[in-house]
């Protein structure tokens, strides 16, 4: 098996949950720079914009579309405040993400939906 070297200027993209931190193509989706490297942190699914699972929010850093982003996953008041998915945007310059949406809690540890249950919800 022969390797290349990949030689595509790369930004930093760090992941506010886990503190990773992973380069990525400019010409690369913030996802697929993160699979690549076998990296977890960002929530992946289908991988082309279509489940909406990779809903991050951009906290610092600039990014360029890949492709369109359906507006059933991304609104434009969210897109406005950063939101995005991460395998329809490329870096253009150093990136700060957070993992948005529902899928923000797989990143704590333990059971925290036993411990946050209405007290009505629990048996006597």
């Amino acid at each position: 098996m022969a390797f290349t070297f990949d030689s595509r200027p790369k930004v930093s993209v760090h992941v506010a949950q886990t503190g990773e931190t992973y380069l990525c193509a400019s010409n690369e989706s913030l996802l697929q720079g993160m699979l690549r490297l076998g990296r977890k942190g960002i929530p992946a699914g289908c991988v082309n914009g279509g489940c909406g699972v990779c809903k991050v929010r951009i906290l610092e850093g600039e990014i360029k579309t890949l492709g369109p982003i359906s507006r059933a996953h991304v609104t434009q008041q969210e897109q406005e405040q950063g939101i995005t998915l991460a395998c329809r945007v490329a870096p253009i310059s150093a990136v700060h993400l957070e993992v948005a949406g529902k899928l923000e809690k797989p990143f704590s540890k333990g059971r925290a939906e036993s411990a946050t249950a209405s007290p009505g919800s629990q048996q006597q």
